[in-house]
């Protein structure tokens, strides 16, 4: 992973020092509400329902173990005890006090840790797949690309305050949609790797109280041209973006109300000026940074070893595990293992100090010392030689993080709701919790397949409902709590957005409801047939029949 130089540091050193001063003021009653909102939300606070909350900038996913035993320290000494894992990548502390957070940014700086960017007007983290580097499908390694962009981004003055936040997200692998391009502000691409590296390049997409599906507006982008590409659509965004409604602010209503063809009009205009200017990168830049990014010391190994062998053959609960929770890796010998965050119970994406350092020991001994965060709020160890994955699977299982369910119908993404976010109309923690142990039969939850469930409390759809097989959000009628449903939504190989059924449930209908999808799921598919499958080959009306009724 990247690591900081001594600029990069003082930088870092010299912002914690500016907030410093900036919430001293601020509680000594010399700054108002408004002057410090602007300045807290650039360093990623934000005040929630009950008390603030910290989003720390974990850029593309990765962490090494020091930033995660660091994340735990701070989690118990000025937290509760515990971490959140967003939907992008990044951790989440819900309970600081305002006067210990210039503290706590210290304390991430000391390992090359910050907030910067992770909220206000302004580009955000840069995503991609939590696999990248390991995946054996991927045309290029994106992480590379990714840090290229965040350190373009990180302070850029030209887009420090731009009409709404904004989100890349890269993707290195064809015919996948890993990385969710398709929902955001920019998404990028990659289509050809090696020496010849090029990118399309997808504008508009997001989702919110208005979702909708990027546009390719950039085809077949030389490598030396990415930033200045993306300088391009920014500009324009920065001069046509509506910044007197905030629901109408985004790059995707520009788009739309723009068209695709004006709009990549504007954006060639501006890069015709740019080409071969200040952002154009070179050779000798991208090298380094690759360098940045080496493949760890395997060890020479065949694919299946012995003792995998013995295991998986002798104990059915580890085969169930490997089959749907480890992945195929480029280097033989090794697989990623996925740490599904997912305890009923707990809020999805919810980790203990304890529990966190427990994970950092693990990948100190048995992958390379890095963890990776993932777009379901789960954790990865992406480089696990085959001869220990029992051996992982039985401490992970001592854990809680070994339950069997990734991508099924009980790794459930969902916003922290009512319950913390003073955004919410609903909350959505205690029906990730209430499906969870309606459907606590892991023999009946693999029988069903494939099927994201995703939750958000509200339109600005943190949970990402929008692109889930099912999706719920939670709506407020006259003070009380709703929960509409969609199907159909996607964010793989093909991003979509998903329809709504029809009239909204209260919370002990819900439950009624995604049971009749269900087993209509079960009553329609053919052999093989995934829920999106079917749901894509029969259709909606369906399933609105037989929730709702023949006279739906």
């Amino acid at each position: 992973m990247y690591v900081y130089q001594p600029y990069d540091q003082q930088l870092l050193n010299e912002r914690v020092a500016e907030f410093r001063d900036q919430t001293r003021r601020f509680l000594d009653g010399k700054l108002s509400d408004a002057e410090f909102l602007v300045l807290r939300l650039q360093n990623g606070l934000y005040i929630q329902r009950y008390a603030p909350m910290l989003r720390i900038a974990v850029p593309y996913g990765m962490l090494s173990t020091t930033q995660v035993r660091k994340l735990a320290q701070i989690a118990r000494e000025w937290d509760k005890g515990y971490a959140h894992v967003s939907t992008r990548q990044n951790i989440q502390l819900n309970w600081p006090e305002l006067e210990d957070v210039p503290d706590i940014l210290a304390e991430l700086a000391s390992v090359q840790m910050h907030a910067i960017q992770t909220s206000g007007n302004c580009v955000r983290n840069t995503t991609t797949d939590e696999y990248a580097g390991t995946n054996p499908k991927e045309i290029e390694d994106p992480r590379p690309w990714c840090e290229l962009i965040r350190q373009w981004s990180t302070f850029n003055p030209e887009f420090a305050h731009l009409p709404r936040k904004f989100k890349i997200a890269v993707n290195a692998v064809p015919d996948e949609d890993t990385a969710l391009i398709g929902a955001h502000d920019i998404g990028i691409q990659i289509v050809r790797g090696g020496d010849q590296v090029a990118f399309d390049i997808y504008a508009g997409g997001g989702l919110g109280r208005t979702p909708m599906i990027g546009e390719r507006i950039g085809e077949a982008v030389d490598w030396p041209h990415l930033l200045s590409y993306i300088t391009a659509i920014l500009r324009v965004y920065n001069k046509y973006g509506i910044r007197d409604n905030k629901f109408k602010a985004r790059i995707k209503i520009i788009v739309k109300a723009m068209g695709v063809e004006r709009f990549r009009e504007l954006v060639e205009r501006e890069f015709a000026e740019l080409r071969d200017g200040p952002t154009t990168l070179n050779g000798d830049e991208v090298a380094r940074m690759k360098t940045c990014f080496p493949a760890p010391a395997y060890a020479g190994a065949a694919d299946m070893p012995a003792e995998l062998a013995a295991a998986l053959e002798d104990n059915a609960a580890f085969r169930r595990w490997y089959n749907t929770n480890t992945r195929a890796h480029k280097q033989a010998g090794y697989r990623a293992v996925t740490l599904t965050l997912k305890k009923t119970g707990r809020a999805p994406g919810d980790i203990t100090s304890e529990e966190l350092e427990a994970v950092a020991d693990l990948a100190d001994r048995y992958s390379f010392g890095e963890v990776r965060n993932t777009h379901q709020q789960n954790m990865v160890l992406a480089d696990v030689p085959q001869k220990d994955l029992f051996t992982v699977w039985q401490a992970l299982d001592k854990l809680g993080f070994a339950t069997p369910n990734l991508k099924l119908l009980t790794d459930i993404v969902a916003c922290p709701g009512g319950d913390f976010c003073s955004l919410a109309n609903a909350k959505s923690i205690p029906i990730a919790e209430a499906i969870q142990r309606h459907f606590d039969d892991m023999d009946y939850v693999h029988d069903l397949g494939e099927l994201d469930i995703n939750i958000s409390g509200c339109m600005n759809a943190c949970g990402h409902h929008h692109v889930g097989h099912i999706g719920i959000l939670g709506v407020d009628k006259k003070g009380r709590e709703f929960y509409q449903i969609t199907l159909g939504g996607r964010g793989d190989r093909i991003s979509r957005i998903g329809e709504k059924i029809g009239p909204s449930f209260d919370p002990d209908e819900l439950i009624v409801a995604l049971d009749k999808i269900i087993t209509l799921y079960v009553d329609q598919r053919i052999e093989g047939e995934s829920f999106i499958d079917t749901y894509e080959r029969i259709g909606v009306e369906p399933f609105k029949e037989r929730v709702y009724g023949a006279n739906h």
